[in-house]
C-alpha cells in the first residue's frame, strides 16, 4: 500500500498541475471569443462567465484523459532517470504491481470521465444552446459602436449604426431589418436612443426620432406598406425565440441509444469511449516512460505526444465518418481504441518477447 500511494502521488502531483493549466488555457481561448462578441453587444456580458464555465465542463472529457497520459510518462521517465524503479525492482516490487497502482487512478478517473461524458456533456451542450438562444434575441445596445453591422438570430435581423459619439449616447442614421415569417420589415431613423427601463427580457426598447418604416410582404396575401413618424418606441428584441433544433451534443445518452440517426450513433459511441481511452491513456503511460538509469527524464516525451496526437485524430476523424455514413455503425469508432489497445499490448510485452528472441539466437 506504501508503494501504491507513494506512485499515485508522483503522477498526482503533475496531473493537478497540467490539467489546471489546460483547463486555464482552454478557458482564455474561450474566453477571447465570448468578450469579443460581448464587447460588440451581441452577447450579455452577464452570460459570459457561465458560457465560459460550460465550455470548460465539456472539455474535461479530454483534458482529464490527456493530463493523465502525459501525468504517467513524466513522473514514470523521472523515477526511472532517478533509478528509483530500479530499486523497487531489486526490492521485488513487480511490474505488475507499478501497473495495478496505475489502473486504480486511471479507472477512477475513467468512471469521472465516464460521469461527465454521459450526462454533464449534454446537459451543458443544452445549457449552452439556451444561453446562444437567448444572446440571439437580447441586443446590449447601450455598447454597440457606429460602423458595425450586427447580425443575429440566423441573420434574421440587422442593425447598423451610421454615428455615434459612444456608448450610452444617442445613435444617429439608424437602419434595422428584421426578417419575419410573411414579410420582411425595415426601419430607418435619424435618431436612436435606448429608454432607461428593461423589457421582461433583460432588453431595452429604443425610441426612435424622423423614423420611416416599411414592411415588406413575402406573398400576394402581404401588401408593402410604409409609416412614417416623428417618434415611434420599438424593441429589437421583440421577436420570439425559434424553437430549438434538435442536437446530438445535447441530447441525453438514453435518447441517443434508442436512435438509428448516424449522427447520434457517432455521439454516443464517443460518449462511451471517452472512459476507454482514459484507461488505456494511463496504461500506455508506463511503456512510453521506460527509459534507462540516468537517461534524459523527458526523452520520451516528444514521443507521447506524438502517439496522442495520433490517437485524437484518429477517434475525431473516425467520429466524423461515423456521422456521414462513411463507416457504418460497427465498427463504428471502436477499431480507433481497438488500435490503442493492441499499440498498448505490443508495448507491454514487446521487451520481453525482445529478450526471449535474443536469448534464443544465443
Amino acid at each position: 500500500m506504501i508503494i501504491n500511494r507513494y506512485l499515485i502521488r508522483e503522477i498526482g502531483k503533475p496531473l493537478a498541475a497540467i490539467l489546471g493549466i489546460l483547463v486555464a488555457l482552454f478557458a482564455s481561448y474561450s474566453a477571447a471569443g465570448f468578450l469579443s462578441e460581448a464587447v460588440n453587444g451581441l452577447l450579455p456580458i452577464d452570460t459570459v462567465a457561465e458560457m465560459i464555465g460550460l465550455k470548460v465542463l465539456i472539455s474535461l472529457e479530454v483534458l482529464i484523459p490527456i493530463s493523465l497520459y502525459i501525468s504517467v510518462v513524466l513522473a514514470f521517465g523521472r523515477l526511472y532517470g532517478d533509478s528509483e524503479f530500479t530499486a523497487m525492482f531489486a526490492l521485488r516490487i513487480t511490474p505488475a504491481r507499478v501497473m495495478g497502482a496505475v489502473v486504480s487512478l486511471s479507472g477512477c478517473l475513467a468512471i469521472v470521465v465516464a460521469c461527465l461524458s454521459l450526462g454533464a456533456r449534454p446537459w451543458a451542450y443544452d445549457k449552452l444552446h439556451e444561453l446562444s438562444r437567448h444572446a440571439e434575441l437580447t441586443l446590449d445596445v447601450n455598447a454597440m459602436e457606429a460602423g458595425t453591422f450586427y447580425v443575429g438570430q440566423h441573420g434574421r435581423r440587422v442593425i447598423f449604426v451610421t454615428h455615434r459619439d459612444g456608448p450610452a449616447s444617442p445613435a444617429q442614421d439608424v437602419f434595422v431589418q428584421v426578417w419575419h415569417e410573411d414579410h420582411t420589415e425595415i426601419v430607418h431613423a435619424q435618431l436612436a436612443y435606448p429608454l432607461s427601463q428593461t423589457t421582461p427580457n433583460g432588453g431595452r426598447e429604443i425610441y426612435l426620432t424622423d423614423a420611416h418604416i416599411y414592411e415588406l410582404g413575402h406573398d400576394d396575401d402581404h401588401p408593402d406598406r410604409a409609416l412614417s413618424a416623428q417618434g415611434i418606441v420599438i424593441n429589437p428584441d421583440s421577436r420570439d425565440p425559434a424553437p430549438p433544433e434538435y442536437s446530438s451534443v445535447a441530447a441525453s445518452s438514453a435518447e441517443l441509444a434508442r436512435s438509428d440517426s448516424a449522427r447520434d450513433i457517432a455521439e454516443l459511441q464517443w460518449r462511451l469511449s471517452t472512459p476507454l481511452s482514459t484507461l488505456l491513456l494511463g496504461m500506455l503511460g508506463i511503456p512510453l516512460s521506460r527509459a534507462r538509469p540516468r537517461q534524459g527524464k523527458y526523452e520520451k516525451f516528444g514521443t507521447a505526444i506524438l502517439v496522442y496526437s495520433g490517437y485524437y485524430l484518429l477517434c475525431t476523424s473516425a467520429r466524423t465518418w461515423v456521422q456521414h455514413g462513411v463507416v457504418a455503425a460497427f465498427p463504428g469508432i471502436w477499431w480507433a481504441p481497438a488500435l490503442l489497445a493492441a499499440f498498448l499490448a505490443f508495448s507491454l510485452a514487446g521487451p520481453a518477447l525482445g529478450m526471449k528472441y535474443r536469448r534464443s539466437r544465443a
